[in-house]
């Protein structure tokens, strides 16, 4: 239930339409496993829990989305071996030379045949809506990942702007300035890791691993024109996190005080998620707003 990341999107209009119909909407595309031949199958599943039939569950304001990924796992290497050996079967029994045509194929071929024996693999990917708002993050540092939920819903809704956000001060800048000068906005506390890059297209990347970042070598790299790429932050003792000059939050940990606040709804796990998702997502909510303020707020 907690989200380990949040790649943030702003909704520039209202959906105009409530949890329950958006539920509807979705069920137009439940989530099937993959066919025998189908490499990759996608669709929505129940937000809070397999065992739940709601496909957007609502807790007040925010809203949870959950849509599952299964793809059959191929190595490239195994279709490589067995193309390798038909070739060598054909040439072996015609004393001919495989051109690239047949090559390719043979390729076509080798994968539909091995397609039905490949391993599964199925994840989930969760997004947390504040409908009023006009925010959407997205439980995953992938943005192609977070792209498929966004096309997914977009198929659901029939359009769905969704913007990535831009602040009036950049981010990369705003946080080297915090490290040169060791201020941090309110709330806000340094880690023990971060990652700098020089300007340039081939501009080399310094990364400080366990280490106090308010040191003079710290200095040092922004001084000479690095800056931060990401940075690993603290907040208000309530969350840890990696935060990325693009905006998206990886690593994202919640404090035990939070993850452990509903352990007597342990009898009942789907009034335990309920609760959590709820106290995540107001947490979030404190959360955003202040790192937006940080770097002086949306560009509008």
């Amino acid at each position: 239930m907690w989200f380990k990341n949040l790649r943030a999107y702003r909704l520039p209009e209202r959906l105009g339409l409530d949890a329950e119909a958006l539920s509807q909407r979705l069920g137009a595309r439940p989530f099937a496993p993959c066919r025998p031949a189908q490499p990759l199958s996608s669709g929505w599943v129940g937000a809070l829990d397999d065992q739940a039939e709601a496909l957007v569950h609502a807790a007040g304001p925010w809203w949870l989305l959950r849509m599952k990924r299964e793809e059959k796992l191929l190595p490239p290497s195994v279709i490589r071996d067995e193309v390798g050996n038909r070739i060598a079967q054909i040439q072996a029994a015609e004393s001919r030379k495989v051109h690239r045509k047949e090559r390719m194929q043979l390729t076509d071929e080798v994968t539909q045949d091995l397609m039905p024996r490949a391993f599964t693999r199925a994840r989930d990917v969760e997004a947390l809506l504040a409908e009023r708002e006009g925010w959407l993050w997205v439980n995953h540092a992938s943005a192609p990942r977070a792209e498929d939920l966004l096309s997914a819903l977009r198929e659901a809704l029939g359009s769905l702007p969704a913007e990535l956000p831009v602040t009036r001060k950049n981010p990369a800048v705003v946080m080297s300035e915090w490290l040169l000068h060791d201020q941090l906005p309110e709330g806000l506390q340094l880690g023990t890791e971060a990652d700098f890059v020089e300007p340039g297209e081939e501009g080399g990347i310094v990364r400080a691993r366990s280490m106090l970042l308010d040191c003079d070598e710290i200095r040092a790299h922004i001084e000479s024109g690095k800056h931060v790429q990401r940075l690993a932050l603290a907040w208000q003792g309530r969350l840890e996190f990696v935060l990325g000059a693009d905006l998206v939050i990886r690593r994202l940990k919640f404090a035990e005080e939070l993850t452990a606040a509903h352990d007597d709804l342990n009898e009942d796990a789907l009034a335990r998620r309920d609760a959590d998702f709820l106290l995540m997502s107001e947490t979030i909510g404190e959360l955003w707003p202040a790192l937006l303020q940080a770097f002086g707020g949306l560009e509008t």
